[in-house]
């Protein structure tokens, strides 16, 4: 289990909870990019493993991917809840040996009803509707053959997507994480939406990342 981390002493602790509950034996790792608040102390405290390195979410999960010693992966954001039967989802979708990539259904709280018809078509695999919101599940060997995330400041979610459409189907398993909408509902929904579908229009297009990344931060 990794997560990545850059001043979220806000929702670390709950975060890192919610995961011991539902399995306390499962290895957290906390990928933190350089936090000046109190993230990695309430890490620390709550016993779990933490990696630092530099600031960038691809460069962040590459390095607690580095540190992990499981078979399989997944990479869960700082805001996001699993379900109750996700070790279940996870060994029942594991025993098939064509599932290597996948994600979970999704739902955002609080809700929205725009946010509720982009959850729709989210369980579908393309390029616009898969993102690390969902959880990134994965065979460690086969993230190792794929290279892992892109070391992108932005988009890396995208970018190992299209990376692992190229060997493998990107599987969506039937339980929902919960995530939360907070930056949806405190910039505007239909303006984040909007933002976000631009963003991946220039992607598309050529614009790189790293200058994709320092328009969004601005």
């Amino acid at each position: 289990m990794i997560i990545p981390t850059l001043n979220e002493e806000g929702y670390i602790g709950r975060c890192i909870h919610n995961v011991l509950a539902l399995d306390p034996d499962v290895e957290i790792i906390v990928a933190d990019g350089g936090s000046r608040d109190n993230t990695l102390k309430i890490a620390y405290d709550l016993g779990v493993i933490v990696v630092n390195s530099w600031s960038g979410r691809g460069i962040q999960l590459n390095s607690g991917a580095e540190r992990a010693s499981g078979d399989v992966l997944l990479f869960l954001h700082v805001d996001t809840e699993l379900p109750k039967d996700t070790f279940k989802q996870l060994e029942e979708f594991f025993q098939n040996r064509d599932a290597q990539i996948g994600t979970f259904k999704i739902v955002y709280k609080p809700q929205h009803w725009l946010l509720d018809l982009v959850s729709f078509f989210m369980r579908f695999d393309t390029i616009l509707t898969k993102f690390g919101d969902q959880c990134i599940v994965v065979r460690c060997i086969f993230f190792d053959f794929i290279g892992g995330f892109p070391d992108w400041p932005l988009f890396e979610d995208v970018g190992i997507f299209q990376t692992a459409r190229k060997r493998t189907r990107i599987h969506s398993l039937p339980c929902k994480v919960v995530t939360s909408s907070r930056r949806f509902i405190e910039k505007g929904v239909l303006l984040q939406l909007l933002k976000i579908a631009w963003y991946l229009v220039l992607y598309l297009t050529g614009t790189s990342p790293e200058e994709l990344a320092r328009r969004y931060n601005s």
